[in-house]
């Protein structure tokens, strides 16, 4: 076969389809309610997460694969005849899952090479590296490229998500420069980036609309950007934030990705985000 596989973990976000048409292998982190465990979207999909989260009498908990998992998905694209992959990982500011990687690399390195990339980014972030990273390799670009470009998609790559809540954010610790909204009124409506891999501080809104234009707002004043996903963690207007982003990007070529237990275990239901990769 040749080429260069590319592996992500789930907390991408990528849709299973997304995934399977691009020829990209997902790995799994695990989520847990109290003392049931999952994998993320094998065991629980997206709905089934908020669905849970609903209900439950705690908030979900998240963990890293184990190196094993990772093994496995390099030795199946080594024993399908690739010529190597690149791995490109959940911010390791917020997760072991590139420590697992790395270990896991180190162990195929004598017969395998892997190059491990931390995308010191989440969610779509995270996933429009990943689709950017296949498309290169699909046109039969070596690791150095396919690696070469995923580290240039780092720096260029946004994220702003506008939370409906801070609990999800504070129970989990991966709360970071957004502490800067704690004690805010409760009316205030939390703008977050992704800034160099940690969840910060962007901006307070006074209303949810307004949360929603700012989003569009920010992808207005990128100009030119080539390619855009808008994140809904089960939010009931997602399909509001869909139009009003129509107005600066084409509809048809937006990736509308539904935010799963990985991200949404912290960022909590009703979050809406965008994404997007800047020249």
């Amino acid at each position: 076969m040749g080429g260069i596989k590319i592996v992500t973990d789930s907390a991408s976000d990528l849709a299973p389809d997304l995934a399977e048409r691009h020829d990209i292998t997902v790995v799994p982190l695990t989520i847990r309610f109290g003392d049931e465990e999952f994998l993320d979207r094998r065991d629980l999909t997206p709905d089934e997460f908020w669905s849970r989260c609903a209900t439950s009498p705690v908030l979900p908990e998240t963990s890293a694969p184990s190196p094993g998992a990772f093994q496995d998905a390099f030795e199946k694209a080594s024993g399908a005849g690739y010529d190597g992959a690149v791995c490109i990982c959940l911010s390791a500011a917020l997760s072991a899952t590139l420590q697992a990687a790395t270990a896991a690399a180190q162990s195929v390195a004598d017969d395998f090479p892997v190059r491990v990339i931390d995308s010191r980014s989440i969610t779509m972030g995270q996933g429009l590296m990943a689709l950017a990273a296949a498309r290169l390799s699909a046109e039969g670009k070596g690791i150095d490229d396919v690696a070469g470009l995923t580290h240039e998609l780092i720096t260029r790559t946004r994220v702003f998500g506008a939370l409906d809540t801070l609990d999800y954010l504070k129970k989990g610790g991966r709360i970071g420069g957004a502490s800067a909204f704690l004690g805010s009124l409760l009316s205030i409506k939390p703008i977050i980036e992704v800034r160099d891999g940690v969840v910060e501080a962007e901006s307070r809104q006074r209303t949810r609309t307004r949360s929603l234009r700012y989003l569009v707002d920010k992808v207005r004043q990128q100009g030119t950007i080539e390619q855009l996903s808008v994140l809904s963690a089960a939010a009931p207007d997602v399909e509001d934030l869909l139009t009003m982003l129509a107005e600066v990007y084409p509809r048809e070529d937006t990736i509308l990705a539904d935010v799963g237990p990985i991200i949404g275990a912290h960022s909590g239901p009703g979050t809406v985000g965008v994404t997007f990769l800047v020249p």
